[in-house]
């Protein structure tokens, strides 16, 4: 069925989970008069209530449809994805509840867009379903929250304030005060016990995935170190960020004949930072133990969230430092919230983006730049997300 034909431009799945929840508050407050917008999932009782939440903030959404949806019901997701033209979904950890939704959309010509930060799913989703959804018209975009759009999208409005046709070079370095969910606590732990899948997805990929001619694209992993440019302990972000940034690179010529991007947390002093390192290392060895993994997801359960207070008090900034041509240019993305307030504006936003605006022509799996680059920055900006420059310069 013709994307215009469909019944509705944005159906949010998973909206009774915390950030789903998010998600839908934000679409029913910023939602343009005449979106068509639906809330899908598998519990009718918990959408009723959900759906009484966001007639307090707009009482026309008491007549908001909702739609039966459940991964374990594949039909249920075709019919979803037939009567959309944008699925958006916060249901995850990915890996384990996410590709249904996605075969269903490839199948249905549906655009998808996902927050996911798992690279193994985004990896098997390409192996899987990529060529389908180049065929049927459809959209997969994952990542659509804090992992990647203020990394993709920040790139790319650095990439596009140096010059064209020569080789450039970018360094993000990102800062953050916020508390996870339990839904990002469960991803991240599913994600670390399963590592020896994650490097098979990607090595299969590596395979059969096409490398731009004529061009070079890398995003390498540093290693811990004092950044004097930045004026911090540079700690290398082993997240899929810079992988989606590499595929951006990839995909659009503007990026250069030769690209590097390298991805990092900006900690200020250096015990802040090894002790950074053993927390995370002390995790990943946990989520390797079936036991101490179910002991840790019972501390932090899905549906668990911050306050609202606690929101309030996030933060992030990613800053870039770019260069090439002769030029060197410093922005900054930054916002409030990142894990939850800002990453339901993101995913709206770009359900919103994917359903509503002129875009350029694109199919299969892409990234947030290849997808909506400039059009999504400029939506980001006007909900209140920061783009700017903060210095530019020519090298004499």
């Amino acid at each position: 069925m013709p994307r215009n034909d469909r019944e509705y431009d944005v159906v949010l799945f998973g909206a009774t989970g915390f950030t789903g929840g998010l998600t839908a508050e934000y679409l029913a407050a910023h939602a343009p008069d005449g979106c068509r917008w639906a809330l899908a999932g598998r519990n009718r009782d918990k959408l009723l209530r959900l759906r009484e939440r966001l007639a307090e903030l707009d009482p026309a959404c008491a007549e908001l449809p909702l739609l039966h949806a459940d991964v374990t019901d594949p039909g249920s997701l075709r019919a979803v994805a037939r009567s959309a033209a944008v699925v958006a979904t916060t249901v995850g950890p990915y890996v384990e509840y996410g590709e249904p939704l996605v075969a269903a959309c490839a199948e249905a010509g549906t655009d998808y867009a996902d927050l996911t930060g798992e690279p193994e799913f985004v990896d098997m989703m390409y192996l899987r379903h990529h060529d389908r959804a180049r065929r049927t018209g459809a959209r997969l975009v994952h990542a659509c929250g804090f992992d990647s759009v203020p990394h993709d999208l920040g790139v790319l409005y650095t990439v596009e304030r140096l010059p064209e046709g020569v080789p450039l070079r970018i360094d993000g370095y990102v800062r953050a005060s916020a508390a996870f969910s339990g839904g990002t606590f469960a991803s991240a732990l599913t994600a670390f016990s399963r590592g020896r899948q994650m490097r098979a997805a990607a090595r299969e990929r590596r395979r059969v995935e096409s490398r731009p001619a004529g061009r070079r694209v890398s995003a390498p992993l540093d290693r811990p170190r004092r950044s004097g440019k930045a004026g911090v302990w540079a700690v290398p972000l082993p997240t899929v960020d810079p992988q989606i940034v590499a595929r951006s690179a990839a995909a659009l010529e503007r990026y250069g004949p030769d690209f590097r991007y390298r991805h990092y947390a900006a900690v200020r002093t250096l015990p802040m930072a090894v002790g950074g390192m053993a927390g995370a290392g002390a995790l990943f060895a946990a989520a390797q133990l079936p036991a101490a993994r179910r002991a840790l997801s019972a501390r932090l359960a899905p549906g668990d969230g911050p306050s609202p207070r606690k929101r309030a008090e996030s933060w992030f900034k990613v800053r870039f430092f770019g260069e090439g041509g002769g030029r060197r240019v410093v922005t900054e993305v930054s916002g409030g919230d990142p894990g939850y307030d800002e990453t339901a504006k993101m995913l709206a936003e770009s359900a919103l983006c994917l359903a509503l605006d002129d875009l350029p022509p694109a199919s299969g799996q892409v990234t947030t730049a290849v997808a909506m680059g400039d059009a999504l920055i400029d939506r980001l900006v006007r909900a209140g997300v920061g783009f700017r420059v903060v210095s530019s310069t020519e090298r004499r």
